[in-house]
């Protein structure tokens, strides 16, 4: 009877430090020597992807929420067969205990990650060893966070499915008069994304003016608004989430989802939607509406453990995605799908986070510190989380100009 063949993942340290130290002399240097990182980042080395630009590796979340790099075990099998078939080794050389090798139930999330130089390589080592220590204890909450942010990254990259941002705004003397809606979609064909956007206001309630939040529902950036009263505008909402679930697993995003789902639901708009799932799956789906939340998603980078959740504005503005006339429906739906793309097509989140903010997080004011348990929380500077923040205010040191010592020549 023929066993299985087990495939999986490697620990990136089990395979440069300690692989080797298991085979004859004979056999060392040559798997050394492929798996030095200025060669292994070189686009000759005999496990560089096609269209790949560097060299790719796989970052891994193990049960216990720590991160790690890895090799998958297809690649580790293709270099032993490579080094025997250049000769460079005068037998097959053997696998890696059986114990070193992670299988899918190891492992909550796996995501392919490229490096372009031995000296990224090297500091992604570094990073994730620190980011493992900085996570200690971590609140539980952060914790689903970032997997979830793990999860969307992975089903983004498939390019299946609808991913549409959705915005209500209301009266804000009476939440129950829906004034506006706005929607703004991607889906793929043939493999290219095709994306849509529109702003419905509703006839009967156009001269309703808010008290305390802007006014900006004659202003949408992306196209014509259209003018519907209420029974069309209901009508119009009902026709689109439907059509929106006949090309696969429909994907709703919101910021900050609870009242935009409360209005979905409620009798001004009556959207079919029975099974809404809050839980995303963990392989590529075939059907099913699943609801994603930007302010989670940024909770998860910026490392937030807690009920904070930023406002959109807030939000884009530290992902430098510039915004103008929020408050209005087709906007606000515009730029939350711009949040989560830009979330959702970048680097895995802890290096995503340091390309962003490097070296902000765990005690940030002294890094000789412990950084077990410090967290990963991003420590933003007051300009950053203030747009009516002096462009001067803060920057540098207060200068005592009756201090002669203190004034330049």
């Amino acid at each position: 009877m023929v066993s299985p063949v087990i495939t999986g993942y490697y620990r990136y340290t089990d395979i440069f430090f300690e692989w080797h130290q298991a085979l004859p002399e004979a056999d060392r240097s040559p798997l050394r020597a492929s798996l030095a990182q200025d060669a292994f980042v070189h686009p000759d080395h005999p496990l560089h992807k096609e269209g790949v630009e560097g060299a790719e590796l796989f970052l891994g979340t193990l049960q216990s929420f720590e991160t790690r790099l890895l090799f998958s075990s297809a690649q580790v099998e293709y270099l032993r067969y490579w080094l025997h078939a250049m000769g460079l080794t005068e037998n097959l050389i053997s696998l890696p205990y059986s114990d070193c090798l992670l299988t899918e139930s190891s492992l909550r999330h796996v995501s392919p990650v490229t490096f372009k130089t031995k000296d990224e390589l090297k500091g992604a080592l570094k990073q994730i060893e620190k980011n493992n220590k900085r996570l200690k204890g971590a609140d539980p909450m952060l914790k689903t966070r970032r997997e979830i942010f793990e999860r969307i990254r992975t089903l983004w990259a498939e390019k299946v499915g609808v991913w549409c941002a959705l915005d209500f705004e209301a009266w804000d003397r009476d939440h129950t008069m829906l004034t506006e809606f706005g929607w703004s979609f991607v889906r793929w064909i043939d493999g290219q994304p095709v994306e849509e956007q529109g702003h419905l206001i509703v006839k009967e309630y156009r001269h309703y003016t808010n008290t305390f939040v802007l006014n900006n529902r004659e202003h949408f950036s992306f196209g014509d608004s259209e003018l519907v009263n209420r029974a069309t505008f209901k009508n119009r909402i009902q026709n689109l989430v439907a059509d929106l679930q006949k090309d696969g697993p429909l994907f709703l995003i919101f910021h900050d989802n609870n009242q935009d789902i409360k209005y979905l639901k409620s009798s001004a708009v009556n959207a079919d939607l029975p099974n809404l799932n809050f839980l995303l799956p963990d392989a590529k789906p075939d059907t099913g509406v699943f609801v994603l939340d930007t302010s989670d998603l940024f909770a998860a980078l910026e490392g937030e453990g807690g009920h904070n959740r930023r406002s959109l504005e807030r939000v884009c503005r530290h992902l430098q995605v510039p915004t103008s006339f929020l408050h209005n429906a087709g906007n606000d739906a515009h730029y939350t799908l711009l949040a989560m793309k830009e979330m959702a097509s970048g680097d895995p989140l802890d290096m995503q986070r340091e390309k962003r903010w490097p070296n902000r997080t765990g005690n940030t004011a002294y890094p000789t510190a412990p950084q077990t348990g410090a967290g990963v929380k991003v420590k933003f500077e007051p300009w950053e989380e203030d747009s009516d923040y002096s462009d001067m205010e803060g920057v540098g040191p207060v200068i005592d100009k009756t201090k002669p010592e203190q004034v330049a020549e």
